[in-house]
């Protein structure tokens, strides 16, 4: 078995191959699973403590925190391969934390800098990655923005708060600073889930981005807002990506022209994968 399935197999109940689950037959259950049961069945908004990860983690809402594990671990959406023993990873939007615990477990000597600006995630962010005692790991309880100051942050109490946008409510100041200082060196990764404020970040720092070999982030538009994915794939492909786009939801409407949910206040969710060259694939 490849190293990284090893990894994998011990933080998800299902096996993963490829970054595609593979779910088990009833008789194949362990205590993860029952885990994975509980979790289910908890009320939305209501902090606990897992062990689905093998080691405790802390948690704000337990709706929030399987669709993260779903994602980042079962199907390993930000894995990459990399020959470099310490790669330089940025995280963007780190929450609770667990990207940066898949991060550190698939790459132990990773350096990662990870971003939070909501204090009641970040609380927690400090705690389960402090709990594990990792080096090369520095954690920012600031925004990511495309100026340095302070900015109006509508808090969601799980894993979709955001800088405010008009019509947000509840709103509290939190402390904001631009990604271009981290720039300045070869980034083996940026991970960008930063609800809406992805395009004015890589518009500040697109003459940087050639240090960057590889990024992923979350492309959100909001109803009642215009859209910016053009903008954000011309800064991208301007500095020489190739890009791969897919939907965020998989029971995304097939009738767009009919019907297309708001939910948060978002119209369209998207993951955007940005690479140079090949870079460990086949070529066609």
């Amino acid at each position: 078995m490849p190293e990284v399935l090893r990894i994998l197999s011990r933080l998800t109940p299902r096996p993963v191959k490829h970054g595609v689950k593979l779910w088990l037959r009833p008789e194949y259950r362990d205590p993860r699973y029952r885990e994975l049961e509980r979790l289910r069945n908890l009320t939305r908004y209501q902090a606990d403590t897992t062990t689905l990860m093998g080691e405790p983690i802390r948690i704000l809402d337990a709706g929030a925190f399987l669709t993260m594990h779903k994602e980042i671990v079962e199907e390993a959406i930000y894995h990459f391969r990399t020959q470099n023993k310490r790669p330089y990873i940025i995280d963007g939007g780190a929450n609770i934390g667990v990207s940066v615990l898949y991060f550190k477990q698939v790459y132990p000597g990773a350096h990662i800098v990870a971003f939070e600006p909501d204090d009641a995630a970040f609380s927690l962010l400090k705690v389960n990655v402090g709990s594990r005692g990792y080096d090369g790991v520095t954690l920012v309880n600031k925004a990511l923005a495309a100026t340095d100051t302070s900015l109006s942050f509508a808090a969601e109490g799980a894993y979709a708060g955001r800088l405010a946008r008009a019509g947000d409510s509840s709103t509290a100041s939190v402390p904001a600073v631009r990604l271009r200082p981290y720039l300045d060196r070869r980034v083996d990764l940026l991970k960008l889930n930063i609800e809406g404020a992805e395009t004015e970040v890589l518009e500040d720092c697109a003459d940087l981005l050639g240090n960057v070999e590889r990024i992923v982030l979350e492309y959100h538009s909001f109803a009642r807002e215009g859209q910016s994915l053009h903008t954000l794939l011309s800064v991208l492909a301007d500095v020489g990506y190739r890009l791969y786009v897919r939907s965020v939801h998989s029971a995304w409407p097939l009738q767009p022209f009919i019907d297309i949910p708001v939910h948060l206040g978002m119209d369209l969710q998207l993951y955007v994968y940005a690479y140079r060259d090949w870079q460990g694939r086949e070529k066609p």
